[in-house]
């Protein structure tokens, strides 16, 4: 539940769902957090792509599901970590692999999908955005900052 300005619109297509991360980035300064939330095929990584394109990133962008993480150096300095903690069992498993070092670092933005696996660790003030199936093709996105 958002507690604070939250915004809601449906895509309709992979390339408005492209354009919706694309937007957030935008509007976003270094030394933020975006927690992903949604089902299995919600479009995650289609909303990552446009994400990391609003950041000047034009390197291929994929979900991170079994490396965890990926790094993106960001034009003009800093980088993006994508991390995708659908494999990670919980906190523990995410500091073993250094997933506060992510949070911390203020050059960076970091993009976490199923950030619910590693609630206790996530940075205060994140933004949320949750997306969820309204039919094959159309999604509902409601991003809470």
């Amino acid at each position: 539940m958002c507690t604070d300005k939250e915004t809601v619109f449906v895509s309709r297509s992979e390339s408005e769902t492209e354009e919706a991360g694309f937007r957030l980035a935008r509007s976003l300064s270094s030394g933020s957090t975006v927690l992903l939330r949604g089902d299995l095929g919600a479009g995650k990584t289609v909303f990552s792509r446009g994400f990391a394109r609003g950041l000047g990133i034009t390197e291929p962008v994929s979900s991170p599901t079994y490396t965890i993480v990926q790094e993106y150096e960001r034009p003009g300095g800093g980088r993006l970590y994508h991390l995708d903690l659908y494999r990670i069992s919980g906190v523990e498993a995410a500091l073993a692999f250094g997933a506060d070092e992510f949070f911390a670092d203020p050059a960076a933005i970091a993009l976490v999908e199923w950030p619910e696996r590693i609630e206790g660790l996530l940075p205060p003030g994140a933004v949320n955005v949750r997306l969820e199936h309204l039919s094959e093709s159309e999604r509902r996105i409601s991003i809470c900052r």
